[in-house]
């Protein structure tokens, strides 16, 4: 069948949804915030105002621009720019210029008191706090990119950004861009007080790392604070040998066993409690973790605990049964989803500059972007799994929309099967009725 086709002068977006994330900024009040901050603006009378370019921002990640080129589609969208009130809107150089106005002494200042006041909105409280870090390969000669750890690719410059997670709601609490050839721990203790000024009205109840952060001072620094922690330990020649002297096992699966020790690592001011895990190879095939061969391998020792077993190893300052901490743990690979998440729907990888500051700052705003849609999730999506960005966007915001037009009003209309139709009236239910502060309870 051939088909003619026709031009037509009426604006039409595919992303009419974003109606429900307009509603919500609009109910956090969060723009007006913004207002407060002391904004870097332009000194030209054409200038786009600093809202709307952050607002545009946000838009363009949440419909899936993952480079500042991606965000030209957002300046060909009369829908959207009327539906957010936007009198122009930012080309991907704009977006450059104006991250570029942002000192590392504004951004210290403005993201505290950003952060804090948003998470000030949520009612939450004796919460887990994830600290994890990540590797983001960067391809040209951008300030701070530098060879350092890179498992995917090696040799390439990269940066290290540094992550806390409230994982009890999945949102960011900080973020930190960080040169390529930084360690794991490399200025976390600096990251861990501003965390915890950003979170300062509430009772961190559990604090959780992986080995990178195993270190004296962290250590130290937690326990002086009174935080109950419990953080992977790098298995270390002594540690392996106090691992390999352990007679008493307790099963707690098929292939796999469970003991503690008291152990002091060489820098450390006393001996901490250490949980370790030991799993078989030949029972559990995927079995992860640790093999003892570097330490015995020179002895001639040969048997199952060295050639067949894998093992992890947790310190802690709880007294809660060895089990539990080990599931405690466990339930930290959750900050590995949200880092995964962030740089595969949310672009955290991609809005990069030459300067490094102006990259940290555009990475800073892509996780309040990512703690809003977090609060949308919460919001509208209570009795379901969580969905990730990618499932949102073509479930609840790619929608074709054109805005009517009348004497008295503007209509956004919205192309939806009418049996979905009472589903999005839910959605716009939840947010309106929405109430500040918010209770907030866990992710399931």
């Amino acid at each position: 069948m051939s088909l003619r086709h026709q031009y037509v002068d009426q604006p039409v977006t595919p992303w009419g949804g974003m109606q429900e994330m307009k509603k919500l900024i609009d109910k956090t009040g969060i723009s007006k915030k913004l207002l407060e901050l002391g904004l870097p603006e332009g000194k030209s009378n054409n200038t786009i105002d600093p809202v709307s370019i952050i607002e545009s921002f946000w838009v363009s990640v949440w419909i899936g621009c993952f480079r500042f080129s991606h965000t030209a589609v957002l300046r060909v969208d009369e829908v959207l720019r009327e539906l957010f009130g936007w009198k122009r809107v930012a080309s991907g150089t704009t977006y450059g210029r104006f991250f570029k106005k942002f000192t590392p002494s504004m951004n210290h200042h403005l993201f505290i008191e950003l952060y804090s006041w948003f998470f000030e909105q949520l009612t939450f409280d004796n919460f887990t706090l994830d600290v994890d870090s990540s590797v983001i390969t960067r391809y040209g000669e951008q300030e701070g990119s530098k060879k350092g750890y890179n498992p995917k690719k090696p040799g390439r410059n990269s940066h290290h950004p540094l992550f806390a997670f409230v994982n009890d709601i999945r949102m960011v609490a900080n973020c930190w861009n960080r040169s390529g050839n930084t360690g794991s721990s490399s200025n976390c203790i600096n990251f861990l007080e501003e965390t915890f000024s950003i979170l300062k009205n509430k009772k961190v109840g559990l604090f959780r790392a992986d080995s990178g952060f195993c270190t004296s001072s962290i250590l130290d620094f937690i326990e002086n604070k009174n935080i109950a922690y419990v953080m992977s330990c790098k298995l270390y020649a002594r540690l392996q040998g106090e691992i390999y002297r352990i007679g008493n096992w307790t099963a707690i699966g098929e292939g796999l066993w469970i003991s503690e020790i008291m152990y002091k690592q060489g820098d450390w001011k006393q001996a901490r409690r250490i949980v370790v895990i030991k799993q078989s190879e030949e029972i559990r095939p995927r079995a992860t973790g640790k093999k003892l061969k570097t330490l015995f391998s020179s002895m001639g020792i040969a048997d199952d605990k060295v050639y067949n077993t894998r093992y992890h190893a947790f310190v802690t300052n709880q007294s809660l049964p060895a089990v539990e901490i080990w599931s405690q743990y466990k339930r930290r690979g959750d900050a590995e989803n949200r880092i995964k998440e962030l740089k595969e729907d949310f672009g955290v990888e991609g809005f990069c500059m030459d300067d490094f500051c102006a990259t940290e700052t555009a990475m800073r705003f892509i996780m309040i972007a990512y703690n809003l849609m977090s609060l949308f999730r919460h919001l509208t999506l209570q009795t379901q799994p969580t969905p990730r960005l990618s499932t949102l966007r073509f479930n609840c915001f790619a929608v074709g929309s054109w805005i009517e037009k009348t004497v008295d009003e503007h209509t956004l209309k919205m192309s939806v099967p009418l049996k979905r139709r009472q589903w999005y009236d839910s959605l716009f239910t939840f947010i309106e009725t929405t109430k500040l502060p918010l209770s907030l309870t866990a992710t399931p």
